[in-house]
């Protein structure tokens, strides 16, 4: 597990205690940014800090001389270098999420409640702030980059409900005894969130686990961990006590660290099929609960009924948003008879779309993550050249003005796509719609049926009854009857399947759902005998405390 190994325990306990004892061998550093104050621009940044990590409530300068350079995508200019974190500091966060475990554990429901009432507050006022972390260090533009807060804060919102979804049964079994059930939180619990979703994915993670009892260890993308840490002191600023909420970086070695780390019960993971497979895997062979959501190729069945002018505009939208960079893109269209036919407006309305800097007004989307991002997507579209497919609209090789070395993409649509090429096979994870043709409902059904992946699908059509054929017949967790992202809110929860989720496990991210994830069923038959009653003064006092 990479250096670990040449770590000693002595060392590692020296890293903690050090910790522990008010920084006295790390630095303690704030945030540049507030609520009020944070960038507008993709200007170059003369003086880059270095992204901190987060343990005891404090902001810490990492000791590590390893670090990974996070550039803006619009520019590749330098917006930070985030730590490898050593396995001292690995260690300590782990030591401190312990030793908060026990009080949080037994703080009350209500109380817990009335600190995410808090931080569901602070995130309202910390909006802008964290969508334009987003927009410089991911690259969503500013209007998307404040869904992706929004659908997080949604999140946090719903855990407000704690003390509905926390309660246990109770059932009379016998005379004078009864089986009751409890909620227990697991413990230590850890999250490896992705690079698209920099803010809703740790809203998936920090409210569910924290309001059930646990104690949590954030592991953000090392690609964009500007919103995390903008959490992780509103966290702070909320009242969540020392060492609930943990951050710390890095890349495979942090992850290996918290998948071997016994004292951590459950993992959540969102990325692609190779990580979460190797996660899931490595994670259950060492007895956590894990639950991953991954890769996914998400199919929209177009049947000529339909109302085709929402159709187009949904189907715009949901394939190029974000640049595609979303698990739940409808990145495949399954054209029914002659819809065939619609595809060059399709074309016509997607390159209507303002492809410039998140920053920028009116911008649609933005670039891509990295340039090996989309060197990959390029390669993709290229092999489907080879391969026999029509390049309808071709996004590659496009520069908005002011901005000449981003890593830009513009919409690109494939047609004439049969399912054995590369570009249907692939989750391509950029702003590229692939299409494929075929004659009817049930050829439609069957291909899509056919696809490994099992995320979201989506169906075009007025007819009720062909609808509702294709929602009973479909292998797909999540459904959309003229709704092109039919994402469930908060009070459901995310329900990929198939490869979509690795190793069959658990997708269970919020709502009920998840609260089942990040706790345990205790139950507890009692018997007391109604001969042994005594009796007392009442206490006739309305109660004060929580």
């Amino acid at each position: 597990m990479g250096d670990s190994s040449k770590v000693s325990a002595v060392s590692l306990a020296a890293g903690a205690r050090g910790l522990h004892a008010t920084g006295s061998r790390f630095q303690a550093v704030t945030l540049s940014t507030t609520a009020t104050s944070f960038p507008k621009t993709h200007d170059k940044i003369e003086n880059v800090e270095d992204t901190p990590f987060f343990i005891d409530n404090k902001f810490l300068k990492s000791a590590t001389t390893e670090y990974i350079d996070l550039h803006d995508p619009a520019t590749n200019y330098l917006v930070t270098r985030v730590p490898q974190n050593t396995d001292a500091e690995l260690k300590a966060a782990v030591e401190s999420a312990q030793r908060a475990f026990p009080a949080w554990r037994d703080t009350s429901i209500i109380h817990r409640q009335q600190v995410m009432f808090r931080f569901v507050s602070l995130i309202r006022e910390n909006w802008d702030r964290l969508a334009a972390s987003i927009t410089l260090e991911q690259g969503k533009t500013f209007a998307d980059a404040k869904g992706d807060v929004l659908r997080g804060l949604q999140v946090a919102e719903a855990a407000c409900g704690a003390p509905e979804f926390m309660k246990g049964e109770v059932l009379e079994v016998a005379k004078d005894m009864e089986t009751r059930s409890y909620r227990e939180p697991l413990g230590v619990v850890a999250a490896i969130c992705p690079f698209n979703f920099p803010a809703m994915i740790p809203l998936w993670c920090i409210p569910i686990a924290t309001v059930t009892g646990n104690t949590l260890i954030l592991k953000p993308s090392e690609r964009d961990p500007g919103a995390a840490m903008i959490l992780a002191e509103l966290c702070q600023k909320a009242g969540f006590p020392e060492g609930v909420v943990n951050v710390v970086h890095g890349a495979h070695r942090t992850v290996d660290f918290l998948l071997d780390e016994p004292a951590i019960k459950a993992i959540s993971f969102v990325g692609s099929n190779k990580a979460g497979e190797y996660i899931y895997t490595r994670g259950s062979a060492n007895g956590k609960r894990v639950q991953a959501n991954l890769g996914a190729k998400n199919h929209a069945a177009v049947l000529p009924d339909c109302n085709k002018n929402q159709f187009i505009n949904s189907i715009v939208g949901a394939a190029f948003g974000a640049a595609g960079q979303r698990c739940m893109a409808l990145s495949t269209l399954v054209m029914v008879g002659e819809t065939k036919e619609w595809l060059p407006e399709v074309a016509e309305r997607a390159k209507s779309l303002q492809v410039n800097a998140g920053f920028e007004p009116n911008a649609d989307l933005g670039p891509v993550i990295t340039p090996q991002s989309k060197a990959r997507i390029e390669s993709i579209i290229a092999s489907a050249e080879e391969e026999g497919a029509t390049i309808l609209l071709d996004g590659r090789g496009y520069k908005p003005n002011g901005y000449p070395n981003g890593n830009w993409i513009a919409p690109t649509i494939i047609t004439n796509v049969t399912p054995n090429m590369r570009c249907y096979r692939e989750e391509i994870f950029g702003p590229v719609l692939v299409c494929l043709n075929v004659s009817t409902l049930d050829e439609a059904i069957e291909l899509i049926n056919a696809n490994e992946y099992g995320n979201g699908v989506a169906i075009f059509t007025r007819s009720g009854p062909t609808a509702e054929t294709f929602r009973r017949r479909i292998e797909a967790g999540q459904v959309g009857i003229n709704v092109p992202i039919p994402v469930p809110l908060p009070m459901f929860s995310f329900t990929g399947n198939k490869r979509s989720v690795a190793g069959g496990g658990a997708n269970t991210f919020y709502g009920r759902p998840g609260v089942n994830f990040y706790t345990q069923l205790k139950t507890v038959t009692t018997l007391w005998s109604a001969a042994d009653a005594i009796s007392r003064k009442a206490d006739v006092a309305m109660p004060t405390h929580s």
